[in-house]
């Protein structure tokens, strides 16, 4: 039934104007605030390059920038910031705007188990095909660690709907194993990387903190949450000299590393940048010394992880000193772009940063090149488009 719906939209379109045959409609759905979620906006701007017709529905979380991309992005305002009420009214009020939004013809994108739901049932409904990007795995986040009730709830949904899922992509080779293991759905792998940069035509549009001559610049990038080793890092400040450490996101966690920060009198050394969109990062993240990658064990999700902001580094050729969780420690030992800790204790983090800063940067520089002609998006692109050429009208007909 559902070859035979998109068969017709074929065919009727063919009828209307063959010379301007379009491709299918790609929907895809995140709760996240799109302005930086770099991934969404790869895979859109790839899906775009292969001729598809593009639209996303996001969220106002923890901020409402103005957004301007050349492709209708709806957003969903959310009147619950967190916890499981945030959960539902999303879920809720992303099925009826998937109702209102999808036509025949169309395929809709869920990223990631949070969006999932609405996305299967009008898939069935509107009998049109679903494709799922897993970013993390969501059962076993160390958000719900000890939450048993809720941990039940998203491990009920994960394991009625993955299996299901016909096509399916995730972003490490850890979480690919854990997948297949635990569903029998093993899924493809397409990597969180960057796409080579060639030139920038953007300026730097946000006020940085001021930096003394010669002080270095320790970077962290991402999600303030627990299990990041965000508050290792700071506390590691207490013992590396002439240095700052800029944080960069924003996440239900900043207020109370704001609040250690302050508590240890680290304001001078620890500076919280907020949020900034994928085009100042890249004018940001070069600036740095040194990036940090120093998530915890405290869950499946993070101990098969394999975090972006990695990749950003290596891009803004920054070496990187992560955690000695699987997926990270190989990559930065098999490229040699940068070392690992053995545990987060302040002390152990702040010995090996101040190895590394004393070392300096330069010496990484020529590992940092190589593992850029690896780990970009032109790779990536390559996967995602194979995934997506069963869904374009001209192979059809």
């Amino acid at each position: 039934m559902l070859w035979w719906c998109l068969s017709s939209s074929i065919i009727c379109c063919t009828k209307t104007n063959k010379m301007q045959m379009a491709e299918s409609r790609i929907i895809s759905s995140v709760i996240n605030n799109y302005l930086g979620d770099q991934r969404v906006q790869k895979q859109i701007r790839s899906l775009q390059k292969f001729g598809f017709e593009t639209e996303v529905i996001a969220t106002d979380l923890r901020g409402n920038p103005k957004l301007n991309f050349d492709y209708p992005v709806q957003i969903i305002r959310l009147s619950n910031q967190d916890g499981m009420r945030m959960y539902l009214e999303f879920n809720r009020k992303l099925f009826i705007r998937l109702m209102k939004t999808v036509k025949k013809g169309d395929v809709l994108i869920a990223n990631d188990v949070d969006s999932l739901l609405p996305n299967y049932l009008v898939s069935k409904i509107k009998k049109v095909p679903i494709v799922f990007d897993s970013h993390e795995i969501f059962s076993e986040l160390p958000s719900l660690t000890g939450r048993k009730f809720r941990k039940k709830i998203w491990k009920m949904l994960e394991s009625s709907l993955v299996p299901k899922m016909k096509y399916f992509y995730t972003v490490s080779e850890g979480y690919a194993d854990w997948f297949e293991n635990e569903y029998g759905n093993r899924p493809e792998i397409i990597m969180n990387v960057p796409q080579i940069q060639t030139e920038t035509h953007h300026l730097l549009d946000i006020e940085l903190p001021k930096t003394k001559e010669n002080e270095k610049i320790l970077i962290y990038q991402g999600a303030i949450n627990i299990s990041r080793g965000i508050d290792k890092m700071i506390l590691a400040m207490e013992q590396i000299e002439n240095a700052q450490l800029w944080i960069i996101g924003n996440g239900p966690k900043k207020e109370d590393y704001q609040k250690l920060t302050s508590e240890k009198k680290l304001d001078s050394k620890v500076r919280f940048i907020g949020a900034v969109s994928p085009d100042q990062l890249k004018l940001i993240t070069p600036k740095a010394d040194l990036g940090f990658s120093l998530e915890e064990d405290l869950g499946i999700s993070y101990r098969y992880a394999l975090p972006n902001k990695i990749f950003d580094y290596i891009h803004a050729g920054v070496p990187v000193l992560g955690t000695n969780l699987p997926d990270i420690k190989r990559t930065i030992e098999n490229h040699k772009i940068g070392r690992t800790i053995s545990d987060h204790t302040p002390g152990h983090i702040a010995k090996i940063a101040n190895e590394m800063l004393a070392e300096g940067k330069k010496i990484y520089f020529e590992n940092l090149k190589k593992a850029t002609s690896v780990f970009n998006w032109a790779n990536e692109e390559k996967k995602l488009e194979k995934i997506f050429s069963v869904f374009k009208v001209s192979d059809q007909l």
